[in-house]
């Protein structure tokens, strides 16, 4: 399985450029996606995850 080159939490930072108010278009050739990709992304993570979250995801899962 190809590895990602972004995190959780860096695919919901980018998300959230989207929701502030910036053109989806801009936001995918700013860290070099397709509209395809953001769109995956939006429905994978968009809903329920916030940054808050995801950092206290990635410290719980280091520690372990």
């Amino acid at each position: 399985m190809k590895r990602s080159r972004f995190t959780e939490t860096q695919i919901v930072a980018i998300l959230a450029e989207a929701d502030a108010g910036m053109a989806v278009t801009e936001v995918c050739c700013r860290h070099g996606i397709c509209g395809n990709t953001f769109y995956n992304w939006k429905k994978k993570y968009g809903g329920d995850l916030s940054l808050e979250s995801d950092a206290l995801k990635e410290l719980i899962s280091k520690k372990l």
